[in-house]
């Protein structure tokens, strides 16, 4: 049986997000303090490729900070892409815990299947 599901993401799961960077060969998530524009957040942060502040990630909340001036100091896909991984890492790393195998596909439109099968 399959089943499509759609995932609104907090991200919350440090090693997920150091897997997404990993898997993104972004620098590796420090825990601090950045300054954005206007003002400052404190979390996991996170450098995206040519972004002039990093995303900070409040892992308590799930919350994401970030100041890209409506994508003149960072492309949002860079954002989007990082988020769609992270996603996927969240949950082969869950679905493993679980004992399940997880297979993934890119597929043409950008997104990513994943099959979750539970071991035998």
């Amino acid at each position: 049986m399959s089943h499509i599901v759609t995932i609104a993401t907090k991200v919350k799961d440090h090693s997920a997000v150091l897997a997404a960077c990993q898997r993104l060969e972004l620098s590796e998530p420090v825990h601090g303090t950045a300054t954005l524009f206007s003002s400052e957040a404190s979390g996991l942060l996170v450098k995206l490729s040519e972004w002039v502040y990093p995303v900070v990630i409040d892992t308590v909340t799930g919350q994401v900070a970030y100041d890209n001036f409506e994508g003149s100091w960072g492309d949002p896909k860079q954002l989007d892409r990082f988020l769609q991984i992270y996603a996927v890492e969240k949950a082969k790393l869950e679905a493993r815990k679980k004992g399940y195998s997880v297979s993934e596909q890119s597929l043409n439109d950008g997104s990513i299947k994943l099959q979750i099968i539970e071991a035998r």
